[in-house]
Parts: C-alpha cells; structure tokens; sequence
C-alpha cells in the first residue's frame, strides 16, 4: 500500500518516443502519475483525451501529468498519436512500477476474478513524495479531482 508523504517508488521507464523517465525528473514540480488497464479502449481513452484538453489549466496548477501502462513503446505512440496526447505515456511491461505503485490488484468481470491494472493516480509532489493517492478514479473524474486537490492544497 502507499503511503503518504512516504518517498514514492523509484521507477526509470521509456514512454512513446523512447524516451526515459525516472522519479529524479520530477524533482521541484507536482507530478500526477496515473495508471490505465489498457490503450485504445474506451475508458482509458476518454480518461487521456480529458488530461490532453484540460493540460494547460494543470500546467497553470504547477502540475506536470505522465500516464503509465503495461502495453509496450509502440502501443503506446500509436495511441499518443491518434489523439495527440502531450504527455509522456509510460511502457511497463514488467508491470513493477505498476505493483510498486499499488496499481495491480484482484479485479473481477463477469463474476471472475483476475489480476490486472486498476485505474488509479498518485500525485507526487516537488521533494519526490506521496501527496495524495486515487486508488480507484473514474476517467472523467481524474481532471476535477486533481484540480481540486491542487486549488485546496496550493500555497
């Protein structure tokens, strides 16, 4: 489980472009990181189309957003680039940022059980810690809920 105010989870991963990302480029800027099952279904998809329109208000908030999923680099910029997302979309395929970040757990369809990612969002603040956690956010509400933690937390 994580913790708040705890140090958040190490992690260098590449994102759609090849790129690396690790929790030292965080550093002195809030960080919303959010965890997604899947690219291009509907859910995960209407949930990086409202971070891409609403962006430049968070970014106005101090807040930088980084998506992560299990689906591999070219999945990834496929799904980057058909809705322009402009924002690093992690690749981890080993799934240990995932389970580091308390994102995989027992989900059930259909009445099975299974283990997979669940939808979630850490936001990790300038000194690289825990500042608040959205174990299980719905896409539309990952937008307001952030915002309005940022306007009630702000200096």
């Amino acid at each position: 489980m994580l913790k708040l105010n705890q140090p958040a989870p190490d992690f260098t991963l590449q994102d759609q472009t090849g790129s690396s990302h690790s929790l030292n480029d965080l550093k002195g800027k809030h960080t919303l990181i959010y965890f997604y099952p899947k690219d291009d279904t509907p859910g995960c998809t209407m949930q990086a189309c409202s971070l891409r329109d609403n962006l430049e208000s968070l970014k106005e908030l101090g807040l930088d957003v980084i998506g992560v999923s299990a689906d591999d680099v070219s999945s990834h910029k496929k799904f980057a680039d058909k809705y322009n997302l402009p924002f690093p979309v992690l690749s981890d395929s080993d799934k240990m940022m995932i389970e580091a970040y308390g994102a995989w757990a027992e989900k059930s369809m259909y009445g099975k059980k299974f283990m997979g990612i669940v939808r979630s969002a850490v936001l990790i603040g300038p000194d690289l810690s825990i500042e608040a956690h959205w174990p299980k956010i719905q896409p539309l509400k990952t937008v307001p809920e952030v915002t309005k933690w940022l306007e009630t937390h702000s200096h």
